[in-house]
């Protein structure tokens, strides 16, 4: 019992020192001591083995990722190309609508395969440059970001390539396009939801005379719009974007994802630098400043992972496991409330859905589970207390965007954890009265 006060313990001082702006490598730590300290656990074993094969699991897989795609980002910036794409989304859409076109922008490129990660650093750019020009305040890039990455696209959208919309295939004998009434409704309530939320904000950020005040690694004098001479056509700004999509998409089954992702990035850097180099005041400059850029988001997001290795590594986590997975309420009420203890404990919503699938989609097939419904509903809940403060994909936002969870947590958490939990509790009403 002790142990599993010493896990709520430390992800609640995990979201607390994070609120208040520690450093998220000291306040893992923290962390993780106060982990192995309630179970009585090795100290040593915990940080030498647990807490070290986290942080080199993650680093290891995403570093270059990260360099990459944070590359990316800086060439598509000092290229004047980000301007260049953004000043065409303006003319066709208007100033007005950039909290609108970030969200759909978004929401193509991940329904598209294209990561959460990559959507991050590639598009960052074109939204610093919408979202001043419509004088909002940066803490709305995140929560739209969210809408379109993290929410409906990942979990609810029937034929999504998301690694959280495939795992109950495995299990379930589904398909990617299970449910698809249901699906289809989640993705309406949780994308008008999010919108209706966040336009609001802005309406109300106008009115509070908030207004948009760039980071200091936001390098505005490259994103000006007022350089019109020197951009280049919006066609050949949008090309690279065009062509790393479409190497993620077209190279998706031929080989390994992490390494087909970075040979799209790869293309679209060669690419934008091709094209541009002329427009690059100092290129190497541009590298070394993309490269060195995708060092805090790695670093920090490697050591929540890690706490969540130390987590995982005590008996007090099988034991709320357990007690997820053990949960007797009707099937569909059993995934939804199961799935999302499990991924709010381990900050992960593939994590989460992996472990509940494995260990009682089964079972829970037995107790006459309609596949597609349960498919859908354990998809869904994969998405909500996985990205409470501690997740590992909102410290990269957060930190990468070069905001706090002070800052733009509140937004990130309506988006994707209040109106995802009232979405599952719509869909899973349905399916018990429908189906």
């Amino acid at each position: 019992m002790l142990g599993i006060i010493g896990i709520l313990v430390a992800i609640a001082l995990l979201i607390f020192l994070a609120y208040r702006g520690w450093n998220l490598i000291v306040a893992s730590l923290i962390c993780s001591l106060v982990v192995v300290l309630s179970a009585y656990g090795d100290i040593y074993n915990a940080f030498a083995v647990d807490y070290a094969n986290g942080f080199k699991y993650f680093a290891g897989t995403y570093f270059i990722i990260f360099v990459l795609g944070a590359l990316f980002g800086q060439v598509m910036g000092d290229s004047g190309s980000a301007t260049a794409v953004s000043r065409k989304l303006l003319d066709v859409f208007g100033p007005s609508r950039a909290i609108l076109v970030t969200v759909l922008a978004r929401s193509v490129l991940t329904y598209g395969g294209v990561s959460v990660f990559i959507v991050i650093f590639t598009v960052y750019p074109l939204a610093l440059i919408l979202f001043r020009t419509a004088n909002l305040p940066k803490r709305l890039i995140v929560g739209s970001v969210a809408i379109g990455a993290g929410t409906f696209t990942m979990t609810a959208l029937p034929g999504s390539p998301a690694i959280q919309n495939l795992i109950p295939t495995q299990v379930l004998g589904t398909t990617a396009t299970a449910a698809p009434l249901l699906g289809i409704a989640a993705s309406a309530l949780m994308l008008l939801g999010g919108l209706w939320y966040l336009l609001g904000q802005g309406k109300k950020a106008i009115a509070n005379n908030e207004g948009f005040i760039p980071g200091p690694r936001d390098n505005m004098e490259q994103l000006s719009l007022e350089k019109t001479e020197a951009l280049p056509h919006w066609f050949l700004a949008l090309l690279p974007i065009l062509v790393v999509i479409g190497l993620i998409i077209g190279l998706r089954g031929r080989l390994d994802a992490l390494f087909s992702v970075m040979i799209a990035l790869s293309a679209g850097i060669i690419l934008t630098y091709a094209l541009n180099w002329k427009r690059f005041a100092n290129p190497v400059k541009t590298m070394n400043d993309g490269c060195m850029n995708s060092m805090g988001a790695l670093i920090n997001t490697s050591a929540i992972v890690a706490f969540g290795f130390v987590v995982q590594g005590v008996p007090a986590f099988q034991s709320m496991v357990q007690f997820a997975l053990g949960l007797s309420f009707d099937p569909l009420i059993s995934a939804a409330v199961g799935v999302n203890i499990v991924a709010g404990i381990t900050g992960s919503a593939s994590g989460g859905l992996t472990i509940f699938m494995q260990t009682m989609g089964p079972a829970l097939l037995e107790q006459g589970a309609n596949p597609e419904v349960l498919h859908r509903v354990a998809s869904i809940a994969s998405g909500g207390l996985d990205s409470l403060p501690h997740s590992g994909a909102v410290i990269t936002m957060l930190t990468f965007m070069g905001l706090s969870h002070k800052e733009a947590y509140k937004d990130v958490g309506v988006v994707t954890v209040i109106v995802p939990l009232i979405t599952l509790a719509i869909i899973v009403a349905i399916g018990i009265l429908l189906f």
